[in-house]
């Protein structure tokens, strides 16, 4: 994907704004709610765990590759990034350095903005049939790009924030159901579609992730069968239902251990491991290290 020159000038000046917000590597919270900014001078030494709720990345500076189960996306300056419903994100900066950090914004969206955006457009919902992976990468465009320019000015008037920014959040997610995958997003917000199933089902293994995980029920509330059920989870996630709880387990797990004075046996009960001796394989099987050496690795490191 090539950039074009207003593409260009719109996100220097997104790296202007940032770098007179931001002095620090790392992920960092801003006055707007739903609005991050990632920053490294370096590529990621370690590989990045966290949950993406339905949420828009957007890379201004240097390269980052995001793992969904077996699969990779690459995403740099040309393309942003789209997660339309809570996935398991592994993630790293494969391209930064000290003159040219790696710098990334991610908006939270409210789903409800959805409903209210079909109410009041002339955008339509999906009517297909077929289920789609929950991800997406698509081209970056100046509709997108001027929005988040004045959503991050906001940050120079916090007193503006409370009424301009919802307004700027809905004209951004407006400007990405318009591309030419906005369609991916709609589908989960269709309630005749399979994907508006399984969008519910992943909903409710994220709010009930400790309690032990029934096929067979959750398939039944969905109202799929089984088969089906399993079917579509894996199109929309890369992942079966069980792996999926499992994956949201461990990242809840250590974020536990890493915000809370708790020990590891003490956190593998709370996320609805019987076991701690399986709770501490399979942290390590996905971490790299048991659960106390991962923490103070975490903390020591910077990211």
């Amino acid at each position: 994907m090539d950039i074009r020159p207003v593409e260009l000038d719109q996100q220097h000046e997104l790296s202007r704004l940032i770098n007179g917000f931001i002095y620090t590597d790392g992920a960092h919270a801003t006055a707007i709610p739903s609005l991050r900014i990632m920053r490294s001078t370096k590529p990621s030494q370690q590989l990045l765990h966290s949950i993406y709720t339905f949420s828009l990345c957007v890379v201004l500076q240097g390269t980052k590759l995001a793992m969904l189960g077996k699969e990779s996306f690459e995403y740099s300056p040309a393309a942003y990034l789209v997660t339309a419903v809570n996935l398991p994100i592994t993630s790293r900066v494969i391209e930064a350095s000290p003159e040219s950090p790696y710098l990334s914004v991610q908006l939270s969206f409210n789903p409800n903005d959805i409903f209210y955006i079909i109410k009041e457009s002339n955008l339509a919902l999906n009517k297909k049939s077929d289920t789609e992976l929950g991800l997406f990468i698509n081209k970056t465009t100046p509709l997108i790009l001027d929005p988040l320019i004045r959503l991050i000015r906001l940050l120079d008037t916090p007193d503006d924030i409370p009424f301009l920014a919802p307004m700027l959040i809905r004209e951004i997610l407006y400007r990405v159901l318009q591309d030419d995958k906005g369609n991916l997003i709609s589908q989960f917000y269709s309630p005749d579609s399979h994907a508006y199933k399984i969008a519910e089902a992943i909903r409710l293994i994220n709010r009930d992730f400790s309690k032990t995980l029934r096929i067979e029920d959750l398939a039944n509330v969905i109202n799929l069968s089984p088969s089906a059920f399993h079917k579509y989870f894996k199109k929309v996630t890369n992942m079966s239902p069980l792996h999926y709880q499992k994956v949201v387990r461990l990242q809840n797990a250590r974020q536990l251990l890493i915000s809370e004075s708790l020990d590891a046996s003490e956190v593998a009960y709370l996320v609805g491991y019987e076991s701690p001796s399986q709770f501490s394989r399979e942290y390590a099987r996905m971490f790299g290290l048991p659960p106390i050496k991962d923490v103070k690795s975490k903390r020591n490191s910077i990211v």
